[in-house]
């Protein structure tokens, strides 16, 4: 069992459901990725690097695309969630919606392809 999986194992059904939907869609969209741990979290990799992590907080799920730039993408279709220099944060009532979350994987695996 992965690190990733072991740690959505760990959270309760309605966080896990939100947290599984941001790793199921960076799977659709970057399937080369391979489950793994960046910067001490649960994290799918590309290529040998972190693509993102979704972790559960106390008030909120924070995404971590190990990314200024890539975040920088979407930033300013944002602009109702908490943002900081490099994280996202979302709840299970007000998820990121999939075409701004995909372009932020998208922009993240484009990055790491160095295109």
């Amino acid at each position: 069992m992965s690190e990733l999986s072991e740690y959505l194992e760990s959270l309760p059904t309605e966080r896990r459901a939100a947290i599984e939907r941001v790793y199921a869609r960076a799977r659709a969209l970057v399937p080369d990725a391979e489950d793994g741990v960046g910067y001490g979290m649960p994290a799918p990799r590309y290529r040998g690097k972190p693509l993102l992590s979704v972790m559960s907080a106390k008030g909120h799920i924070g995404l971590y695309p190990f990314s200024p730039p890539a975040l920088d993408t979407v930033r300013d279709e944002l602009a109702e969630f908490s943002l900081a220099k490099g994280t996202l944060r979302f709840t299970e009532d007000h998820p990121v919606p999939d075409d701004v979350l995909d372009r932020l994987l998208l922009a993240r695996r484009d990055e790491i392809d160095g295109t």
